[in-house]
């Protein structure tokens, strides 16, 4: 009995392995290889799936998704001789896993060093300046040779970015020195430029101002002239109206006769020609009122020889006498003191 308790047993055993081996479950994006007696069978999907147990061996399982793999910085050289760092990342996906497993090696290792070769030929063409500044050229270019050499593994390169590039440090010190030169360059051409702007705008404002304040005196010495254009016809309108006679006219000379002599500089009044015809027209007037009476003579003061064609003579306003007229075209004889 004991034998035969011990083949059931390695029976059962035996049983139990087959079955294992024989159920194969797959998980949701991934992929399996059978080989059947070393050699390609089929590809295993997602699932449940029976393969001959003993005979057909799973070689191994890859993952369908979208994989991201960070490359370590590689030196390479640009095209003015200067060496620079460049960490690189890439966004890859295997699409067939038969060509991934069996067309190449290690899909990994062929796609850093197939990034590593096209860098360093895209970068030798390229000067430092250019390549900082063209990033999605340098990618641009390192997808389309990925895509194009790793199409028959299997293997679909979405995307490839550059991390970064990193120049030797004497260049990013003389880069920034350029980099605060330009910014300094750069304010000062705004601070000339809005000083320029201000005092343009301040010249306007001056201009404005000056041309309104002329425009307003103009307007102020327009309206005064009406203004006094206005009260001198009134005042002719009035004297008409009135029908003042030579004497209320002679009176009203006399009285404007003061306000011209007022003054502490008038040391010199001139008293004009009419005088004496207003005088009288004044002495006229109380000799109407007087019944009869002596016309009032002019002051002795004012008495003075005239030369029509010399105009009025000069008055002294503080001795109240006239100073006698000297003729310069006369020729007078001189006096000996002795």
């Amino acid at each position: 009995m004991e034998p035969v308790l011990i083949v059931l047993v390695v029976l059962v055993v035996v049983a139990f392995i087959a079955l294992i081996k024989t159920i194969q479950v797959i998980p949701q994006a991934s992929a399996a290889i059978v080989e059947r007696f070393g050699r390609y069978t089929r590809t295993l999907n997602a699932g449940l799936n029976i393969v001959v147990p003993f005979i057909d061996r799973v070689r191994n399982r890859i993952d369908l998704r979208e994989q991201v793999v960070p490359f370590p910085p590689q030196p390479v050289i640009t095209q003015d001789n200067l060496v620079v760092n460049i960490d690189t990342v890439i966004y890859y996906q295997v699409t067939d896993a038969r060509a991934a497993t069996y067309e190449v090696a290690s899909y990994i290792q062929a796609i850093e060093q197939l990034v590593i070769t096209t860098l360093r030929n895209i970068i030798g063409s390229m000067d430092l300046e250019s390549t900082l500044t063209s990033r999605e050229v340098i990618n641009a270019g390192l997808r389309g040779v990925l895509d194009e050499a790793t199409g028959k593994w299997g293997i679909r390169v979405n995307r490839v970015e550059l991390k970064a590039i990193d120049p030797p440090t004497s260049i990013q010190d003389s880069m920034e020195k350029q980099m605060r030169a330009d910014r300094d360059k750069r304010a000062s051409i705004l601070t000339a430029e809005g000083a320029r702007q201000a005092a343009i705008l301040r010249a306007e404002g001056d201009k404005q101002a000056e041309v309104l304040k002329a425009e307003g005196e103009a307007q102020a010495a327009v309206l005064r002239a009406d203004g006094e254009a206005a009260a001198i016809r009134t005042v002719f309108e009035a004297i008409h109206e009135g029908d003042a006679d030579q004497k209320l006219l002679a009176y009203q000379y006399l009285q404007t006769l003061p306000e011209i002599a007022k003054g502490d500089a008038n040391k010199l009044w001139i008293i004009p020609s009419e005088i004496g015809d207003a005088i009288k027209g004044i002495g006229g007037a109380f000799s109407g009122l007087a019944g009869g009476a002596a016309p009032v003579a002019a002051p002795a003061a004012t008495q003075v020889p005239l030369d029509p064609a010399a105009g009025p003579r000069p008055v002294d306003t503080e001795k109240g006498t006239a100073r006698p007229r000297v003729d310069r075209t006369r020729e007078y004889p001189k006096i000996d003191p002795e």
